[in-house]
C-alpha cells in the first residue's frame, strides 16, 4: 500500500554546492523506484549530530511509495549524497490518485 512520505534531501555537501545534475540524477532513480515525486524549495534546516551542530539548507520531496521502496529511497539518498543520516517521515497514510 502507497502512502505519502517526506524525505530531506540536502543542496550542499561539505559546504559545496551539490550540482543540479546530481540531483536530476537522484530525481530520475526515485521516479524509477516510485514512479515520480514532488519537490519543494528549499529551506533551512538545522540539527545536532554527534554533538555537533549543522546548518544548511534542504530540499523537501514528497514520494508515494510503499514502505518497502521508502527504506530503499532513503539508503540509496545516503549514498547518492555522500550522508550519514537522512530523515524521511509518514506525511499520510492514504494516497489517492484517481484517473480521468
Amino acid at each position: 500500500m502507497r502512502k505519502l512520505w517526506k524525505i530531506l534531501v540536502p543542496v550542499t555537501n561539505d559546504g559545496k554546492k551539490i550540482k543540479k545534475k546530481h540531483h536530476r540524477k537522484w530525481d530520475h532513480k526515485v521516479s524509477e523506484i516510485a514512479g515520480g515525486l514532488t519537490l519543494f524549495k528549499a529551506k533551512k534546516g538545522r540539527w545536532k549530530h554527534g554533538g555537533k551542530m549543522f546548518s544548511e539548507k534542504m530540499i523537501r520531496v514528497e514520494i508515494a511509495a510503499t514502505q518497502d521502496e521508502i527504506i530503499t529511497i532513503a539508503r540509496m539518498t545516503a549514498e547518492h549524497y555522500s550522508q550519514k543520516a537522512i530523515m524521511y517521515y509518514l506525511k499520510s497514510e492514504q494516497v489517492v490518485i484517481m484517473e480521468y
